[in-house]
């Protein structure tokens, strides 16, 4: 993966955090167990693929992060999502 190589040959790269993210379907508490897992499985992925496990953390956000209103069936899957965010570089 694109995500996979850059880290790879990118090490400047210190930490990096996965945020999962879903739509407002659902009650909050399985929102926010569902963006956590969304946010593992991505972590483990990348993990397997040879980035070093102690450079990335991930963090579900539930429903609370939305991109745009969830008025929309297609606003809706715009929110859900897997944003990766720097959180330290050399």
């Amino acid at each position: 993966s694109e995500i996979a190589d850059t880290l790879l040959r990118h090490p400047e790269i210190r930490r990096l955090e996965i945020q999962g993210h879903t739509d407002s379907n659902g009650d909050d508490d399985h929102n926010l167990d569902l963006s956590q897992r969304r946010a593992e499985a991505v972590r483990q992925w990348l993990i397997n693929a040879g980035v070093e496990e102690g450079r990335i953390t991930a963090q579900g956000y539930g429903e609370t992060r939305p991109l745009v209103p969830n008025i929309t069936a297609g606003n809706r899957a715009r929110n859900r999502r897997v944003q990766f965010i720097i959180q330290e570089r050399d």
